[in-house]
Protein backbone atom coordinates (compact mmCIF):
# COMPACT_ATOMS: atom_id res chain seq x y z
CA UNK A 1 0.00 0.00 0.00
CA UNK A 2 1.51 3.26 -0.97
CA UNK A 3 1.48 5.77 1.77
CA UNK A 4 -1.03 8.51 1.70
CA UNK A 5 0.87 12.44 1.11
CA UNK A 6 -1.25 15.32 2.71
CA UNK A 7 -0.71 19.09 3.79
CA UNK A 8 -0.77 20.05 7.10
CA UNK A 9 -2.89 22.83 8.93
CA UNK A 10 -3.16 24.42 12.23
CA UNK A 11 -5.64 21.88 13.36
CA UNK A 12 -2.39 19.18 12.62
CA UNK A 13 -0.22 19.92 15.79
CA UNK A 14 0.16 16.82 17.32
CA UNK A 15 0.57 15.27 13.48
CA UNK A 16 3.45 18.09 13.52
CA UNK A 17 5.00 16.61 16.75
CA UNK A 18 5.06 13.89 15.15
CA UNK A 19 6.97 14.49 12.34
CA UNK A 20 9.48 16.33 14.05
CA UNK A 21 10.08 13.02 16.06
CA UNK A 22 10.50 11.40 12.84
CA UNK A 23 12.98 13.98 11.64
CA UNK A 24 14.98 13.74 15.26
CA UNK A 25 15.13 10.02 14.41
CA UNK A 26 16.47 10.25 11.01
CA UNK A 27 19.15 12.78 11.64
CA UNK A 28 19.58 11.55 14.64
CA UNK A 29 19.45 14.86 16.45
CA UNK A 30 16.56 14.51 18.78
CA UNK A 31 17.95 17.80 20.82
CA UNK A 32 16.75 19.89 17.74
CA UNK A 33 13.90 18.25 16.68
CA UNK A 34 11.92 17.49 19.79
CA UNK A 35 8.46 16.12 20.10
CA UNK A 36 7.69 18.80 23.41
CA UNK A 37 8.23 21.95 22.21
CA UNK A 38 7.39 24.30 20.88
CA UNK A 39 4.22 25.17 22.22
CA UNK A 40 0.87 24.01 20.70
CA UNK A 41 -0.15 27.84 20.08
CA UNK A 42 2.79 28.59 18.09
CA UNK A 43 3.15 25.38 15.73
CA UNK A 44 -0.33 26.03 15.49
CA UNK A 45 0.25 30.17 13.89
CA UNK A 46 3.41 28.33 11.54
CA UNK A 47 1.18 25.80 10.46
CA UNK A 48 -1.51 28.42 9.21
CA UNK A 49 1.03 29.58 7.25
CA UNK A 50 0.62 29.47 3.01
CA UNK A 51 5.08 30.50 2.96
CA UNK A 52 5.39 27.16 5.10
CA UNK A 53 5.09 23.64 3.33
CA UNK A 54 4.88 20.80 5.59
CA UNK A 55 4.20 17.37 4.38
CA UNK A 56 3.37 14.00 5.99
CA UNK A 57 3.44 10.62 4.54
CA UNK A 58 1.21 8.11 6.44
CA UNK A 59 0.10 4.98 6.31
CA UNK A 60 -1.60 2.32 8.77
CA UNK A 61 -2.22 5.77 11.05
CA UNK A 62 1.77 6.22 11.23
CA UNK A 63 4.20 9.07 10.08
CA UNK A 64 6.47 7.54 7.52
CA UNK A 65 8.16 10.45 5.92
CA UNK A 66 7.70 13.89 6.32
CA UNK A 67 9.15 16.79 3.92
CA UNK A 68 9.46 20.79 5.24
CA UNK A 69 9.92 23.90 3.03
CA UNK A 70 9.56 27.13 2.61
CA UNK A 71 8.09 29.20 -0.06
CA UNK A 72 10.58 32.45 -0.77
CA UNK A 73 8.50 35.41 -2.89
CA UNK A 74 11.46 37.08 -5.07
CA UNK A 75 11.89 40.85 -5.54
CA UNK A 76 13.27 41.17 -9.04
CA UNK A 77 10.34 39.31 -10.36
CA UNK A 78 6.97 38.11 -9.72
CA UNK A 79 7.57 35.05 -8.70
CA UNK A 80 8.61 32.69 -5.73
CA UNK A 81 11.01 29.89 -5.09
CA UNK A 82 10.56 26.88 -2.55
CA UNK A 83 13.43 25.89 -0.36
CA UNK A 84 12.84 22.22 0.95
CA UNK A 85 14.61 22.52 4.10
CA UNK A 86 14.10 19.07 5.87
CA UNK A 87 13.32 15.91 4.03
CA UNK A 88 13.04 11.99 5.92
CA UNK A 89 11.51 8.56 5.60
CA UNK A 90 11.41 6.25 8.48
CA UNK A 91 14.17 3.62 8.52
CA UNK A 92 11.94 0.77 7.74
CA UNK A 93 9.91 2.70 5.16
CA UNK A 94 12.94 3.73 2.92
CA UNK A 95 13.20 2.78 -0.72
CA UNK A 96 9.84 2.82 -1.18
CA UNK A 97 9.09 5.60 -3.58
CA UNK A 98 7.93 7.91 -0.11
CA UNK A 99 10.69 10.84 -0.48
CA UNK A 100 9.55 10.86 -4.63
CA UNK A 101 6.38 11.30 -3.44
CA UNK A 102 7.06 13.80 -0.98
CA UNK A 103 9.11 15.76 -3.21
CA UNK A 104 6.65 15.39 -6.63
CA UNK A 105 4.05 16.83 -4.27
CA UNK A 106 5.91 20.00 -3.09
CA UNK A 107 6.85 20.39 -7.18
CA UNK A 108 2.70 20.53 -7.47
CA UNK A 109 2.72 23.00 -4.83
CA UNK A 110 5.44 24.73 -6.75
CA UNK A 111 3.32 24.91 -10.28
CA UNK A 112 -0.14 25.64 -8.14
CA UNK A 113 1.35 29.12 -6.47
CA UNK A 114 3.51 29.70 -9.59
CA UNK A 115 7.06 29.36 -8.01
CA UNK A 116 9.44 29.11 -10.71
CA UNK A 117 11.86 26.48 -9.07
CA UNK A 118 12.18 23.60 -5.95
CA UNK A 119 15.80 23.93 -4.36
CA UNK A 120 17.59 21.91 -2.17
CA UNK A 121 20.86 21.27 -0.23
CA UNK A 122 22.55 18.40 0.32
CA UNK A 123 25.95 17.36 2.21
CA UNK A 124 28.37 15.33 0.27
CA UNK A 125 28.37 12.95 3.18
CA UNK A 126 25.33 11.66 2.46
CA UNK A 127 25.24 9.90 -0.80
CA UNK A 128 21.83 8.86 -0.54
CA UNK A 129 20.31 12.30 -0.42
CA UNK A 130 22.70 13.52 -3.40
CA UNK A 131 21.89 10.32 -5.51
CA UNK A 132 17.96 11.31 -5.04
CA UNK A 133 18.54 15.07 -5.91
CA UNK A 134 20.78 14.01 -8.74
CA UNK A 135 17.79 11.76 -10.38
CA UNK A 136 14.85 14.35 -9.79
CA UNK A 137 16.61 17.79 -10.35
CA UNK A 138 19.84 19.76 -12.23
CA UNK A 139 22.90 19.55 -9.71
CA UNK A 140 25.17 22.53 -9.11
CA UNK A 141 28.18 23.17 -7.20
CA UNK A 142 27.78 25.95 -4.40
CA UNK A 143 29.36 26.60 -1.42
CA UNK A 144 27.01 27.04 1.84
CA UNK A 145 27.49 29.59 4.43
CA UNK A 146 26.12 30.17 7.91
CA UNK A 147 26.66 33.36 9.03
CA UNK A 148 26.11 34.77 12.77
CA UNK A 149 23.14 36.79 14.17
CA UNK A 150 24.77 40.32 15.13
CA UNK A 151 23.48 42.29 17.68
CA UNK A 152 23.27 46.37 17.39
CA UNK A 153 25.38 48.04 19.17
Amino acid sequence: MTPAVRRLGPDDVETMRGLNALYGEAFDDRETYRYDCPDAAWLARQLGKDGIILLVAEQDGLIVGGLTAYDLPKLEAARSEIYLYDLAVAKAHRRRGIATALIAEVQHIAAETGAWAVFVQADYVDPPAVALYTKLGVREEVLHFDLPPLARD
